[in-house]
């Protein structure tokens, strides 16, 4: 089996690792001026997609612009997560060089459309593939690729129930009696499938997360300060996966909220798939207890003035619904951004948190109002890392999907693991 890697290689961003020359494994895109796309040209027999980030489908429709389309093989949910981003990427960078696809190619996704359960083994490229919950987001998969000879294991993005004593302890209740460990909307992956070879995400391989019940109470007790003194919080969150997981929060601790942006079409959407969250009906609650924000006839402006949260693409400030806030509430001190993921170097997110000040619609505002951040993240940490490599050490692991690829994969090598991190567009035989 001959594994190569066009992508996400030493980098968070345009995963894609083709294995065989015939099977695509992910085929992301990298936010930024301009995007980056996985390396080389590729001509796959068919694509299985890990789940519905644009770093992992963000660039699937531009493999379907040639005579011979590939089957794509991916899990209810992150079809319509991926078709989603895809629309949303085609508004935002239709007209340019920037999108590697058309209208005609995201159309031809439903001509070679193959969604797939959890657990239920099925046909691509000669192959026998296997989604395993990856406990990331809904629909979320650990890919099992198994050629007769060699089993491999690809984990894409995951989150572990037990975080090795950073989530562990973090079992709490909520005001509905109810006891939550980990993240709200989906559990932690508990998949553990045999595996000859594993390549591994690496994000947060030097990064030890808080206990997840620290952060949501901290995150609530600071949101109801703000909203008792009369401020207003704006909550900048990812319209995938974290805007769903505030909505929960906010609902668990009965904070008043609006949700605008991408994340009310997400949240509707994954609705309808109960059997891939943690809790159907709190996911229900969270969204009858959220205001949705239509925009229309000075909306925005009015609800800047009340106070409650109002969780809102995007998540960097890069554009989206947050623009309209921002602006509205940055004069105040008694206001508050919640800033809830991680802020790429370069964007606006960044530049306030470090600088005060963020780049909106072209202008350098000073922002008055109080910025925190809060982790919020669905990665697994170093602990979960190594707790989920813990089963998997008689096997080589590749290490991928994070900035520190190669020393990560030097403290497994030292650990007893036969561990390494392949550079981007580099083969390994296995």
């Amino acid at each position: 089996m001959e594994l190569q890697f066009l992508g996400g290689a030493g980098e968070v961003g345009r995963s894609a690792v083709l294995v065989d020359d015939r099977l695509l494994l992910d085929y992301g895109m990298k936010t930024g001026t301009p995007p980056a796309y996985p390396v080389g040209s590729v001509d796959p027999e068919a694509v299985v997609v890990s789940h519905g980030h644009l770093d992992h489908a963000g660039a699937v429709p531009a493999l379907l612009s040639g005579r011979d389309r590939p089957g794509v093989h991916w899990t209810p949910p992150t079809r319509e997560l991926a078709l989603t981003l895809a629309r949303d990427t085609l508004k935002l960078h239709g007209n340019s060089h920037r999108c590697p696809f058309t209208e005609t190619d995201l159309k031809r996704v439903g001509e070679v459309d193959h969604p797939h359960g959890y657990g239920e083994p099925f046909a691509a490229a000669g192959y026998e593939v296997t989604f395993f919950d990856a406990g990331h987001i809904p629909g979320s998969a650990h890919v099992l690729v198994d050629d007769g000879d060699t089993r491999l294991l690809y984990t894409g993005d995951f989150h572990t129930t037990s975080q090795r004593g950073s989530d562990a302890p973090a079992s709490r209740t909520d005001r509905h009696g109810e006891s939550i460990r980990g993240q709200r909307l989906v559990a932690g992956t508990t998949a553990r499938p045999e595996a000859d070879i594993v390549v591994c995400e690496s994000t947060y391989s030097d990064v030890r997360h808080e206990p997840r019940q620290t952060v949501e109470e901290r995150f609530a007790e600071s949101v109801r300060t703000t909203l008792y003194e009369g401020g207003t919080v704006v909550v900048p969150a990812f319209a995938i996966g974290r805007t769903q997981e505030l909505l929960l929060v906010c609902e668990a601790h009965d904070i008043p909220c609006y949700v605008d942006g991408m994340g009310q079409d997400v949240t509707r959407m994954l609705r309808q798939y109960p059997a891939y969250v943690r809790d159907a009906d709190a996911l229900r609650r969270a969204k009858s207890h959220a205001r949705f924000v239509t925009g229309r006839d000075g909306q925005r402006e009015r609800i800047a003035d009340q106070n409650v949260a109002i969780v809102t693409t995007s998540g960097m400030l890069s554009g989206g619904p947050a623009m309209s806030y921002i602006p509205e509430i940055r004069r105040n001190p008694t206001n508050k951004i919640t800033m809830t993921g991680y802020q790429v170097e370069g964007t606006p997110g960044r530049e306030l948190l470090e600088t005060g000040s963020a780049e909106i619609d072209g202008r350098v505002m000073p922002v008055a109002a109080r910025v925190e951040q809060y982790d919020f993240s669905a990665h697994a940490d170093r602990d979960g890392l190594l707790s989920f490599l813990d089963s998997y050490r008689d096997v080589p692991v590749l290490v991928n999907h994070g900035d520190r690829c190669g020393a990560f994969a030097e403290e497994l090598r030292a650990d007893g693991y036969e561990a390494s991190a392949p550079e981007l567009g580099a083969t390994v035989t296995v």
